[in-house]
């Protein structure tokens, strides 16, 4: 198994058990709530009669399915693209007990080829995904194709992962982290700046997040800086 693939494994590991042993939007993991800024950013589009949204790495819908319970009423669609089948099969099921199954389309795709048009969206959003494209090369080309996909004054929402460390919580050892482009804070911010030339910056802020994770029935103490990224297409 490359690299790439073990990281990949784990990850599908550790959603598969978060999204197994946790409901959406019940209390006790990061599923509980959508995330403010993307519901936020989402509602500066409010005038818009129809809207068309693109979720990368929707998972199970923590952020999508209230997406669509803001569009009952006005036309469009919430496309969710999930590398796991199993997330995609949950957001099906939960979209339908939250009344918006007719909003959601769930597409399985590993967001580093999926095709996503030229001027197609009125809003994407990309939480804590971006980072888990194959290599830098792959992010630059996915940054382009978001930024091509969006309408004129779309809103892209943007939440990556720079920095990020493993820590052993028992012996305090330095691990390799698992994941795909582990880049520099300001780098990635860098990154999203060429990507986002000539947009309007509305919001870009670094939030130093840890918690506890498991690896191989392993306690560890995974740390980051994430960078949150909400622009509009000029």
């Amino acid at each position: 198994m490359d690299h790439i693939q073990r990281i990949r494994e784990e990850e599908k590991r550790y959603h598969e058990s978060c999204y197994e042993n946790y409901r959406l939007f019940e209390e006790g993991s990061w599923l509980h709530k959508p995330v403010k800024t993307v519901i936020d950013s989402f509602c500066m589009l409010s005038q818009n009669e129809k809207i068309k949204v693109l979720d990368l790495g929707s998972g199970v819908g923590r952020n999508s399915i209230p997406i669509a319970q803001n569009m009952v009423d006005r036309e469009g669609d919430v496309v969710c693209v999930d590398i796991l089948e199993s997330a995609l099969q949950k957001l099906k099921q939960y979209s339908k007990q939250y009344g918006v199954e007719n909003k959601i389309k769930a597409i399985q795709s590993d967001i580093g080829t999926y095709s996503m048009g030229t001027n197609e969206y009125d809003f994407i959003v990309a939480v804590s995904c971006l980072e888990h494209v194959d290599s830098e090369q792959t992010l630059d080309n996915v940054l382009s194709r978001i930024e091509a996909a969006t309408k004129g004054n779309g809103i892209n929402c943007l939440i990556v992962n720079s920095e990020l460390e493993e820590i052993d919580m028992q012996t305090n050892e330095n691990l390799n982290p698992l994941i795909e482009v582990n880049l520099s804070t300001t780098e990635m911010l860098n990154k999203l700046q060429q990507a986002y030339y000539g947009w309007k910056l509305l919001q870009s802020t670094i939030k130093p997040l840890s918690f506890q994770i498991n690896r191989d029935n392993k306690a560890v103490l995974l740390k980051t800086n994430a960078v949150t990224y909400v622009v509009q297409k000029q």
